[in-house]
């Protein structure tokens, strides 16, 4: 009887026990589809990007099959017409002397306020160029510098004019290498704007320093020495050149009209003053023409100097009064 009542005991708290203990699934149901595929599609992401790069192949064979089809309706032509390179050229023909005035009618010229910094960049191909500069008829002060990459100036020139107009600043700058810029500082006040223009030359060509010194009787200016060379009213301007051995050039070039009445003053530095010559055009207007060639260097850095006409008149100007006087 103890042991039946026992049983029934145990039957009567089955189903209670059964609550507190974890059961097993009576049927197993697999997960939904769309868990699994959406589990799969986000793992190929994260925060670094796509790891597997299945969807960059995509996009990839999506780019080809689009660049794919605008090749084949692109015209042969045009296809030609946009790989072809141009033709390098030159403006400047050092061969044919030309007026600075008349180079300016032809460029495009930019204005520089005073107290203003203009710069212009250009690529490798570009052997040389050169730079004008003039004014209204007022007074320039400017500084003209080649950069050649980042906080390096392999050649410096200060330039002051009288008369901006009258006698136009012109100089041919070498730029070997890549990464070349030019710089130009109007230095004088914001009353004294001056206008400039770039000229580059491509043509692979010597460049005008060389044939200067190769068609020319140059001279030696050792370091503290003074060369000075007067011109005849007939010569309206003349060409300077000068080159060192590769060793650093520090000079002065002045143009004189009168005792110790500066018309134009050029400082020059060159890092290089083999690879890097000054070569410089000074219109030269009216009779009592001198130019100073002063080299401010020690004597331990000699330079080489060159002078020659560049643009010679038949007969000298005689409208200005008799006997050629002119007033400066």
């Amino acid at each position: 009887m103890k042991f039946c009542s026992s049983i029934l005991a145990i039957c009567a708290l089955a189903p209670a026990a059964n609550a507190f203990m974890v059961q097993p699934p009576k049927t197993v149901t697999q997960p939904h589809t769309y868990q699994s595929q959406t589990l799969k599609a986000d793992s190929n992401y994260s925060y670094l990007g796509n790891l597997n790069g299945d969807d960059v192949k995509t996009k990839t064979t999506v780019a080809s099959s689009t660049s794919a089809n605008s090749v084949s309706s692109t015209p042969a032509g045009a296809m030609k017409k946009s790989t072809a390179s141009p033709a390098a050229s030159s403006i400047t023909k050092y061969d044919k002397p030309i007026s600075t005035k008349e180079i300016f009618d032809n460029i495009t010229p930019v204005t520089v306020q005073g107290g203003s910094l203009r710069t212009c960049s250009f690529d490798e191909s570009v052997d040389r160029v050169t730079v004008y500069l003039k004014t209204e008829g007022r007074p320039l002060n400017a500084n003209v510098e080649l950069w050649q990459g980042p906080d390096n100036s392999p050649q410096k020139m200060s330039v002051y004019l009288e008369d901006g107009s009258l006698r136009p600043f012109r100089a041919t700058i070498e730029t070997p290498g890549s990464s070349n810029a030019v710089a130009i500082r109007n230095t004088g006040q914001m009353e004294f704007p001056l206008t400039a223009g770039l000229e580059a030359d491509m043509s692979g060509e010597e460049s005008p320093a060389e044939l200067l010194l190769a068609d020319s009787q140059f001279r030696t200016v050792q370091g503290g020495a003074v060369y000075t060379t007067p011109f005849p009213p007939s010569v309206q301007s003349v060409q300077v050149t000068l080159k060192s051995d590769g060793r650093p050039l520090n000079a002065r070039v002045e143009l004189l009209q009168g005792p110790n009445n500066n018309k134009q003053v050029m400082e020059i530095y060159t890092e290089d003053g083999s690879e890097r010559p000054f070569y410089v055009v000074i219109d030269t207007p009216g009779s009592g023409n001198v130019v100073r060639i002063v080299n401010t260097a020690t004597v331990e850095f000699p330079l080489t100097a060159a002078i020659e006409p560049y643009l010679v008149e038949d007969a000298a100007d005689e409208s200005n009064g008799p006997g050629g006087m002119l007033w400066s």
